[in-house]
């Protein structure tokens, strides 16, 4: 049985949206990103500038500026006083700002940014934590994205859809807003290079967009692979993720219970200074497990005591078929079923040609293998091989739903889809190894 004939492709198509915006800061682009005595003029001219209008002339800036810009964004007048108050120190000496000065100052100082505007892809998909009426059968689910905008950085996005009991996916409309955490840092985590986030419980799922917030980030939160992780009967999201500095990259950790409050710590220990690892959805004998390529070719199996520590593992799979001799990597978390787990991995093939295959790992003893895909299960189609890269087919995580596997899938790093595979006719084309 051809592998494309157990999939039920779904036209689910998330594509980037230009028109979805955050406000974000705002340097002059020949003030460097931190400020130093020298280069305070700059913006102080500015400052300047706005102080010679009067109070009229200063009401009708803000009012022009609301009448173009405040339906897009939550408090926007407030965002501007609180951009004016973090710019304080690159402030020379000046008199004090009404509040009108203050707003208009801080509008000077932020713009808007489109932070889809280019790519949606590389998603990953888990159970919502509330299912509250949902019927018998279905399941809410929360898919994440890899956002790309304006300089080519990468944030994290979300969305909020179902599973119905066939199998059927649906995504809920993203809302227009779109909206940034609250930073929250404190001497214990500023320690260990932690950043907590927070988004207000009034914003939709959609609307929430984790920017990059650090150095180590600057230029990318990248490729997330979330996981719901069970512990002692209970129930917290995982992520780990690329952070790209322009300059180098290493794997960080996102942390939640509700998709409000978030933490993001960085990991340690050798296997973290690569890309591509994803923790398995519960501790396999005691410990806790990932899957990970530390040498950018292969994939390995480590285990650690600590979550936030992991030295290197040892080897569990190297390209061994034609559709993946340039490298392998993971396509996110192991999926737990009766017969073992369940690891969907990405091939790269060649003319540089992603494609996604599938081995079934022992339950109790991981580093087992007991059955793989020989021939991709998933390869771009005609219609799929365009975009920013071509040839790709990409996942950063699968779910499980009674009989069925809910795959999210990226195309040519430009936007996502959606398949759905009955795990029997899964299991039944795979070649048991040994």
């Amino acid at each position: 049985m051809p592998h494309s004939s157990i999939l039920n492709r779904q036209a689910l198509y998330l594509r980037p949206d230009p028109t979805r915006v955050i406000v974000r800061p705002f340097k002059p682009s020949t003030e460097p990103r931190h400020l130093k005595p020298r280069d305070k003029t700059r913006a102080n001219e500015i400052v300047d500038r706005v102080l010679t209008l009067d109070q009229t002339a200063t009401a009708n800036q803000l009012r022009d500026i609301l009448h173009n810009f405040e339906g897009r964004h939550r408090n926007l007048l407030r965002q501007f006083e609180l951009r004016a108050d973090s710019m304080e120190d690159a402030f020379c000496h000046h008199q004090r700002f009404s509040q009108q000065e203050r707003q208009l100052i801080g509008a000077y100082f932020m713009n808007e940014y489109s932070f889809e505007s280019a790519a949606l892809f590389n998603p990953s998909i888990v159970p919502h934590p509330d299912q509250s009426d949902v019927a018998d059968g279905n399941r809410r689910v929360i898919i994440s994205l890899r956002a790309v905008g304006e300089g080519h950085i990468s944030s994290l996005t979300f969305r909020s859809g179902m599973i119905n009991t066939d199998g059927a996916v649906s995504i809920d409309p993203p809302v227009q807003l779109a909206c940034l955490p609250d930073i929250h840092a404190n001497d214990g985590l500023a320690a260990t290079g932690c950043i907590a986030l927070s988004f207000k419980s009034e914003s939709d799922l959609s609307e929430r967009v984790i920017f990059p917030a650090t150095e180590a980030q600057s230029n990318g939160i990248e490729d997330a692979r979330f996981v719901a992780f069970e512990d002692e009967g209970k129930t917290v999201y995982f992520a780990t993720y690329t952070a790209y500095s322009g300059s180098s990259i290493r794997s960080e950790l996102l942390e939640t219970r509700d998709f409000l409050n978030f933490t993001l710590t960085p990991l340690r220990g050798p296997a973290a200074r690569n890309k591509g690892m994803a923790l398995f959805p519960r501790r396999i004998n005691g410990r806790y497990a990932m899957i990970a390529r530390q040498d950018s070719e292969n994939l390995f199996l480590l285990y650690s005591d600590d979550l936030h520590h992991w030295d290197e593992g040892h080897l569990l799979m190297k390209p061994e078929f034609a559709w993946q001799f340039v490298q392998i990597g993971n396509c996110g978390s192991p999926v737990e079923i009766d017969e073992g787990w369940l690891l969907f991995t990405h091939g790269v093939g060649p003319m540089r040609r992603y494609s996604i295959g599938v081995t079934l790992l022992d339950k109790q003893d991981p580093s087992i293998i007991l059955s793989r895909t020989v021939e991709p299960l998933l390869q771009p189609e005609p219609t799929e091989r365009e975009g920013y890269v071509p040839n790709v087919v990409y996942s950063c995580g699968a779910m499980r739903h009674g009989d069925l596997i809910a795959l999210p899938y990226a195309v040519s790093d430009s936007y996502s889809n959606f398949t759905t595979i009955q795990i029997n006719a899964l299991l039944s084309s795979m070649r048991p190894v040994g």
